[in-house]
């Protein structure tokens, strides 16, 4: 025990170390080989269950005379109502108290207990169906007959309550009585399965008018499709065909636009079908795929396809299996009107079916579907749905006012101030060219080019009205054409082109100057290469040699070099005489003179060129090795006149060299490439070398005197 200091009055003067809970130590398990009898759950289990005690229960109680029974009839009512009084709202207690009441044979107290029930929840249409029972069950069919009648008075959507109410009357014989019991029943009118009862039931003792009658009934409580098919299949099962026939068509008059329309019109045709009326089936297949949207139809369409199968020509199974497919593609562009390759393969099949109406339509729902935003990428695949119907009118149908129709629509959809498309506004001119309309289709390209000038428009405008021979117009459009794009290479390019055809030389070299001195161009190598065949073709050799002598001012491409050179080299003078006819032919003697002149012009561009990548551009060591390369064959191909020698010492050696490949992430390896040492670097490189040498032996002597 601990010090009184350390006692804790709360714990009874007990130390804190006296109340700890010690546990005992774990052992330690030496051996942990397993056992050699080893214990199953089962076996646990099993001795467990043997080893459980019996279960009390309390001794039966024999009565053996009237106090006894008097006595116990006492006891059990009083537990009953005690029960009842805690909890009168539980119906399963009630039932239990009556049902014991009746065990003991005293229906009075039996019926009275049920009535009790039925005041405290009369809406429990199960404490009805037990006390009817109870009443069945002893025999008493008129109290019974009387507790049926209040539960459905009281409880008249209960169907079970009318259902065993009839199944009573019916097993006791009073079928008149069933009978006016189903009347009753029938004016709060219930569900199809209460009529069918009534039905059957008239069926069941062969009432086949009272039946029919019914039918009629039933059908105007429940106009339903499946509600009229069995009234046709009773009518078919009896063996009346006009009958069945005219339940049907009253049906299709009455339900055509039902949503399970689908289902009745199969089932029509199944009908005539089994009558061996195939035509009249195909009617109904036919008007029923008319009227019935493509959403529902599916089952139809496999009915469809199946009877023309077995009872159709070629061409039927044909028109079959289209709309077959039709459907799908119904289906496919109802759940994406925006999948325009739907659209197309839609199309086609109807083309293939050949339906003009049909396809007018189908082509009027496509393009009604426009794409949601006005950027071209949604418009690319969505304008061919225009072109195809345009054409299909134009070549198919040959309607020409609807094919204009067709092209005014698209145009007039296009967002021409986002973007355009040169191609309709190419096809619509070319269609009014080939209904010989040829102020139209100027109004149409005018209109173009007003609105969304395209380079297509300008090129094809300007070829229809070459091909017409209007000069005027042409060089009026590549004027337009010039203004809207003034740094376009081509059309400049070729608007001098086309003076030049018509033999305006000074307006052909007039727009290639004008054109060469736009600030911005879209390829200026291009419009100056046309320039210099130009003067080439010309034979103004002088000029030609500007062209490049302002080029060069420009760029001094390797490029540029080579072709001035080869310029130079081919630029004779003798065969350019526009008189060679009438004047004298050249001397061998002159043409060789002539030959030297041009070899040493090409020769000075080449020293100006070389030059310049000497001086300028050193770096550029690749292009200085490929001029002289260009040269040295220059020479070679000159013969006895060229001099191979004034390249030859020129000429760089080539040295393979490596060197690092640096990446975002440090060095990535070696690499190996070409470099150039040209003769007066290798004579630096010798000079830095010996001055290296002859410094290291001055400081070497200094270093001896010392």
């Amino acid at each position: 025990m601990g010090s009184y200091k350390d006692a804790d009055p709360a714990l009874g003067y007990l130390t804190r170390k006296d109340t700890e809970v010690k546990l005992p130590r774990p052992t330690r398990v030496k051996n942990k080989t397993p056992a050699p009898v080893q214990i199953t759950a089962e076996q646990i289990l099993r001795e467990a269950r043997e080893r459980q005690e019996a279960e009390i229960r309390p001794p039966k109680q024999k009565i053996t005379d009237p106090s006894e029974l008097a006595d116990y009839r006492l006891r059990k009512r009083k537990e009953f109502e005690d029960l009842i009084r805690r909890v009168r709202w539980n119906v399963s207690v009630w039932i239990k108290y009556a049902q014991w009441e009746e065990s003991q044979k005293d229906f009075k107290r039996a019926r009275s207990v049920w009535e009790r029930a039925l005041e405290v929840d009369y809406r429990n249409h199960t404490l009805w169906l037990k006390y009817a029972e109870v009443e069945m069950k002893n025999k008493f069919i008129n109290h019974a007959r009387n507790v049926w009648d209040r539960a459905v008075q009281l409880l008249p959507r209960v169907d079970q309550l009318w259902y065993k109410y009839i199944h009573m009357e019916e097993m006791i014989g009073n079928v008149a009585g069933a009978r006016q019991i189903f009347e009753r029943w029938m004016t709060w009118m219930p569900d199809q399965q209460g009529w069918l009862s009534f039905i059957k039931f008239e069926l069941r003792y062969n009432e086949v008018e009272r039946a029919r009658a019914i039918f009629e009934r039933f059908v105007q409580c429940h106009p339903k499709v499946a509600a009229w098919i069995r009234f046709a299949k009773f009518e078919m099962k009896n063996g009346d065909v006009a009958r069945a026939r005219n339940v049907y068509e009253r049906a299709v008059e009455k339900l055509a636009d039902d949503e399970e329309a689908e289902q009745l019109f199969v089932a029509f045709a199944e009908f005539e079908e089994r009558c061996k009326e195939t035509e009249r089936a195909r009617c109904i297949y036919k008007f029923a795929l008319d009227h019935i949207p493509k959403g529902r139809a599916e089952d139809l369409y496999k009915k469809f396809v199946s009877f023309e199968k077995q009872y159709g020509d070629r061409e039927g199974i044909e028109d079959a299996i289209v709309g077959k497919r039709r459907f799908q593609y119904e289906d496919e562009v109802r759940k994406n009107p925006l999948n325009y390759d739907s659209w197309f393969d839609y199309i086609r099949l109807e083309e293939s079916a050949g339906n003009k109406d049909r396809i007018r339509e189908v082509y009027e729902r496509a393009v009604a579907n426009v794409p949601p935003a006005p950027e071209k990428r949604y418009w690319q695949r969505y304008i061919y749905l225009w072109i195809n119907y345009a054409l299909y009118e134009e070549l198919d149908t040959g309607d020409v006012e609807r094919t204009r129709d067709v092209y005014r629509e698209c145009l007039k959809l296009i967002p021409h101030e986002k973007f355009s498309f040169a191609k309709i506004w190419l096809l619509a001119a070319q269609f009014e060219i080939r209904q010989l309309n040829l102020t139209g289709a100027r109004q149409i390209l005018g209109t173009a080019i007003g609105k969304a000038p395209k380079d297509k428009i300008f090129k094809k405008y300007i070829e229809i009205e070459l091909q017409l021979a209007n000069i005027d117009r042409c060089r009026k459009l590549y004027e337009k054409y010039l203004e809207w794009a003034p740094h376009n290479c081509y059309a400049w390019s070729k608007y001098a082109e086309l003076e030049k055809s018509l033999g305006e030389t000074e307006r052909a070299r007039a727009l290639f100057e004008l054109a060469i001195s736009q600030l911005e161009l879209d390829m200026p190598e291009l419009l100056w290469k046309a320039y210099i065949d130009f003067e080439l073709s010309e034979f103004e050799f002088d000029r030609t040699r500007q062209l490049y002598e302002r080029l060069l001012d420009r760029t001094k491409h390797l490029k540029v070099w080579i072709s001035y050179a080869k310029f130079e080299a081919s630029a004779m003078v003798g065969g350019n005489d526009e008189d060679s006819d009438l004047a004298e032919a050249p001397s061998e003697d002159d043409i060789i003179e002539e030959k030297k002149q041009c070899i040493e012009r090409a020769r000075r561009v080449f020293e100006k060129a070389l030059n310049y990548f000497r001086t300028s551009a050193p770096e550029l060591k690749e292009e200085r090795g490929m001029l002289l390369e260009e040269w040295f064959n220059m020479e070679a191909s000159f013969g006895d006149l060229g001099d191979i020698s004034l390249v030859q010492s020129k000429l760089p050696k080539k040295l393979k060299k490596r060197r690092a490949i640096v990446t975002e992430d440090g060095p990535a390896g070696y690499e190996e490439y070409i470099d150039y040492l040209f003769p007066e670097e290798s004579q630096t490189t010798n000079l830095k070398i010996l001055e290296a040498a002859y410094k290291w032996k001055k400081q070497k002597v200094s270093s001896d005197e010392d």
